[in-house]
């Protein structure tokens, strides 16, 4: 199984020899190594059978830093990294030859951010290169939030993970992008849309896809647990299904009918749902019933992002 401390300066050692981490960030736990090295790269879509399609995030510490690995860096760019980096927000912007095209899956833009964790930030300022980390999670499958979650799923793959306690935002960054100089929502995530827009206008928001995806995290089944996951009504849900042990993952409400009852936020707290998802979705799928039923959240703020990854969870492909 793979080592876990928190020593910044072993996590340097093992990334410098070409190896993969667990590193923790405010949103989910990533996969990491060198996003410079096609060969490291390659690992990371081995490890966590992750389709080449699928382009990854590069993580830096400082605007300056990621500048040496694109063409440009638009006003608008620098408008929402002056304002959210660090944070839940990652960036897309045209590439230079210095990013492997497997790190893009051959796209001409690279997905970049600046995680705010002070364990990722700190290991960040003394590597000479940005790191790719996607979701130190077997691909699909729910994502991790604390270092057990990684040695659970991929600590017989990997030899170290960086502990950073647990992930306070709890889902992925928000991923944005430019078009015909218009910002473009690539993916929902730990920044509120209606943050974003408060800074710079009006934004559009894409639908997710089921091919090849545009940026990372679009695909339309994914953060899924292995047990049947129904989104829906859940009193009708639980009626329609009487023979079965469910597992029920309500927004604020406790059913004592389930075999397992989790709520997001008791007290309706958009931030606290966020961050309980995917660990109370990973403790419906390691339990014992037979069936997960869920219901969306309010569709404000963080709510919008929480529905997409129960909307994606749900689905079946």
């Amino acid at each position: 199984m793979a080592e876990i401390n928190s020593d910044i300066n072993r996590a340097k050692e093992i990334l410098d020899s070409d190896q993969l981490i667990g590193l923790p960030t405010e949103t989910v736990y990533g996969l990491a190594g060198n996003g410079l090295k096609a060969e490291v790269v390659s690992k990371i879509f081995e490890v966590k059978n992750r389709p080449h399609f699928d382009p990854l995030i590069l993580h830096s510490h400082s605007l300056e830093a990621i500048s040496e690995y694109v063409k440009e860096i638009p006003e608008t760019a620098k408008i929402l990294a002056k304002a959210f980096w660090p944070g839940p927000l990652t960036i897309l912007l045209k590439r230079n030859n210095k990013i492997p095209d497997l790190t893009c899956s051959g796209l001409d833009r690279v997905a970049f951010r600046i995680p705010k964790h002070p364990k990722a930030l700190s290991l960040l300022k003394i590597l000479d290169y940005p790191l790719a980390a996607p979701s130190a999670n077997p691909f699909g499958y729910i994502s991790p939030t604390n270092s057990q979650h990684v040695q659970q799923q991929l600590g017989n793959k990997i030899p170290f993970i960086l502990e950073g306690e647990i992930s306070e935002v709890g889902i992925e960054s928000t991923i944005v992008g430019f078009e015909n100089e218009e910002t473009v929502i690539y993916r929902l995530g730990g920044l509120e849309v209606d943050e974003i827009e408060k800074l710079i206008g009006k934004v559009k928001t894409l639908p997710h896809s089921s091919s090849k995806p545009d940026a990372p995290g679009m695909l339309k089944s994914h953060y899924a647990p292995r047990k049947n996951i129904v989104l829906g009504n859940i009193e009708q849900l639980i009626d329609q299904n009487p023979t079965l042990k469910l597992g029920i993952l309500s927004f604020c409400k406790h059913y004592k009918e389930a075999e397992m009852s989790l709520t997001l936020s008791e007290s309706k707290d958009m931030h606290e749902a966020a961050k309980n998802l995917f660990s109370h979705l990973r403790k419906l799928d390691e339990s014992n019933v037979d069936l997960i039923i869920a219901e969306k959240v309010p569709s404000e703020g963080l709510g919008k992002a929480i529905n997409d990854r129960l909307q994606r969870a749900a689905v079946k492909e």
